[in-house]
Parts: C-alpha cells; sequence; structure tokens
C-alpha cells in the first residue's frame, strides 16, 4: 500500500492523540480545582512559621497538633511548666505530654474554647502513689479556706497562686504548707510549691521592713519538678529522641515580640506574634512627669542600677532599682521597691513604667534589645 493510501489513518491517530492529551489536562486541572476548594486556606496559601520547635537539654519537641505550643508559650513557658520531658504520648485514650513541673492533656470535647489543653492532677496523683496523708488545716486559720478540699492558702504561696495561674495552673490546695528538705513546700493538685526566701536579696529585705509591705522576686516560689518525679515513678519514657527534619531550637526570638503598654488601664501587655503571652500592672509617669505616648523600642538594659537626676524642680537618688529596660530617653521599665500601687491607678514615677519585681524580671528573661514598646 503507498504512503498515501495510510494518510487518513494516521490523521486519525493524531486527532485522537490531541483530544486524549486534552481530556486528561482538563481532568487534572478539575481534580486540582475542586480538591483545593475543599483544602483549609493554611495549607494553600501560607505554612506556620514554626509548627514543632525542639528543645537540646531534654531532647524533647513541642508542637502545636493539639494546642499544646500555645497553651505553654501563653501561661508561663519555662518558669511555669519547665521543658518538655517525653513527646506527645497517648495515655489510656487520651494526648498527654510531659513536662518538667506538668502534664499536658488533650480534650478533643472542647476543642476550639480555653478548655481543649488542661493541666493533668499530677500532685494529686503523686501523694496518693506516696500514701502521704495531709490533716486538714486547722479551724480559722488565716488565708483564703478552699472548702472542696478543706485546705487553706495564704502568704506567698496565696500570692504565688494568684499571681500566676490559679485554679485552671495549679488546681486546689491538697496539703497544708509544712517543710520537707529544709523548706517550706505546699501541695496542689496540679502542681507542688515550694517557698525560697534567700531569692530575697537582703537588700530588698531591708526595703521590705522599710516599706511595710511585701516584696516578691521571681524565683521566690518555685514549682517543682513533680512532672519529671511522676514520668519516672510512672515509668514514661523519657529518653531524648532525635530531631525531627525542620524542627528549630526553642527562643522566644522565633516569634516577634512586642510590648504594649495601656496608660488608661495602667497595664502591660506582652505579645508573641498575635498570642498574649503575659499580662502585669504597672504604674506610669504622674502628672508633669507623664510618661510619653509612642512607638519605642529597648535600646539599654542593665540587671540592676542606681537611678540619680533632677527634673521639674525635683530631685532623687533611687539604689539598686531591678531589671531596667529603656525604651526612649531616661523612661525605663523597672521594678520598684518603694511603692506597691502598680495597677491601682495611682501615678508615681517620674515617667518611667514600674513593675511588681517579679514582673519586670519575668519581662526582663522575655525580652531584649530592639523588642518593640508601643505605649498608648
Amino acid at each position: 500500500m503507498s504512503p498515501i493510501a495510510h494518510l487518513p489513518y494516521v490523521r486519525l491517530r493524531f486527532a485522537l492523540l490531541l483530544l486524549g492529551s486534552g481530556l486528561l489536562l482538563f481532568g487534572m486541572w478539575l481534580y486540582w480545582n475542586t480538591t483545593a476548594a475543599a483544602r483549609p486556606i493554611a495549607q494553600l496559601d501560607r505554612l506556620p512559621i514554626v509548627r514543632t520547635v525542639y528543645f537540646p537539654a531534654t531532647g524533647h519537641h513541642l508542637s502545636n497538633r493539639v494546642g499544646f505550643l500555645d497553651f505553654w508559650r501563653a501561661n508561663g513557658q519555662l518558669h511555669t511548666f519547665g521543658m518538655p520531658i517525653s513527646e506527645e504520648l497517648v495515655i489510656e485514650g487520651r494526648i498527654v505530654q510531659y513536662f518538667e513541673r506538668a502534664r499536658f492533656e488533650y480534650h478533643p470535647e472542647y476543642a476550639g474554647t480555653p478548655l481543649q489543653v488542661q493541666l493533668g492532677l499530677i500532685g494529686k496523683e503523686w501523694l496518693a502513689r506516696q500514701s502521704i496523708a495531709s490533716p486538714p488545716a486547722a479551724a480559722g486559720a488565716a488565708g483564703a479556706f478552699f472548702p472542696e478540699t478543706g485546705y487553706t492558702l495564704s502568704g506567698e504561696f496565696l500570692e504565688f497562686w494568684e499571681r500566676r495561674g490559679g485554679l485552671p495552673i495549679f488546681g486546689f490546695p491538697i496539703s497544708a504548707e509544712h517543710t520537707s528538705d529544709g523548706s517550706v513546700i505546699q501541695y496542689f493538685e496540679r502542681a507542688r510549691l515550694r517557698y525560697r526566701p534567700d531569692a530575697l536579696s537582703p537588700f530588698l529585705r531591708q526595703q521590705q521592713g522599710i516599706y511595710g509591705f511585701d516584696l516578691d522576686t521571681l524565683h521566690e516560689v518555685e514549682i517543682d519538678d513533680i512532672g519529671r518525679q511522676l514520668a519516672s515513678l510512672l515509668g514514661i519514657n523519657t529518653a531524648p529522641v532525635a530531631r525531627l527534619p525542620g524542627a528549630v531550637d526553642w527562643s522566644p526570638e522565633l516569634w516577634s515580640r512586642r510590648i504594649e503598654v495601656d496608660l488608661a488601664r495602667q497595664q502591660l501587655f506582652a505579645y508573641e506574634d498575635q498570642l498574649l503571652v503575659f499580662t502585669a500592672p504597672v504604674a506610669t509617669g504622674r502628672d508633669g512627669f507623664n510618661t510619653p505616648r509612642g512607638a519605642f523600642a529597648i535600646y539599654y538594659r542593665l540587671p540592676e542600677q542606681t537611678m540619680t537626676g533632677c527634673l521639674g524642680g525635683e530631685c532623687w537618688y533611687v539604689p539598686n532599682i531591678p531589671w531596667v529596660q529603656y525604651v526612649v530617653g531616661g523612661v525605663a521599665l523597672h521594678g520598684t521597691y518603694w511603692h506597691n500601687a502598680h495597677g491601682t491607678g495611682v501615678r508615681m514615677s517620674h515617667g518611667c513604667i514600674n513593675l511588681r519585681i517579679d514582673d519586670a524580671q519575668w519581662l526582663y528573661e522575655w525580652a531584649d534589645l530592639g523588642v518593640p514598646v508601643q505605649i498608648y
């Protein structure tokens, strides 16, 4: 047969090939667009900057898959919970993770609410396994009495409990204060607190006596590592694991940090991206020495400084001011030991932003040079 005779057959095969290719491309386009429409926007347009972080000191990850990372960031971080000492585990059908001072638990029945992540009752479990029984507090004991458990909370422990999370973080007291290993401790459903009077320097202890009100440093009351102790008792695997691909070392610098000071409410707020991670009452400049409004940034920091100066016909000499962070001119964030008017609306300073000592220390350890400070 001549080549000319083959021509209609070749044309037919070519046309069928073009038709098949077109149908394939159309099918691919249709699949991509219909499946893409069903995907979450976050998957299509962007990925989280940090999804999982790694703690080299313990060899474990902390992820936001079920909200553990954001809960940790928003409720005290290292100071409250310590580092993770296990990976996420499924125990009795629930996702949990152990930390040095806590156990996180995921409650899917409350997904999307503040109760999605809750803290395990590790203090209660520890006491039960140690067969330690603590008699109820004596009737009429000073402090806040909790009929739910029959115990009273007072003094430094009560102040710490109220400032650092209260019932959701610590639970009810389940023992009276008592001495153990040479220091005063008290058990709570979710923690064990220990009083360390040596954390208050002789100078601050002297000032406390002079001014007649209580001063607190960040580590005067500590949360014991009962999470680690209970994990060991239960045989939880806390061995370090290899870093997951893409996981970065945890640091506050992983997020865009900023500080806001609300002069009307006399409150300070610290953020990591859009997540509120810290709140504290402040006392700002009184009339004639008003704290300036505007957008500033921390440009100089000192753990302690003696401040002297004269302004508006007034002069001052104030030694040993703790946790100083300058934001504009001579205006600084710092701790105060000469008043306790923070958050009351009584403005006490010559323009600086006064904080309680423990709050100033937390902020100093979290912030750094260049962190923006918005005062409004």
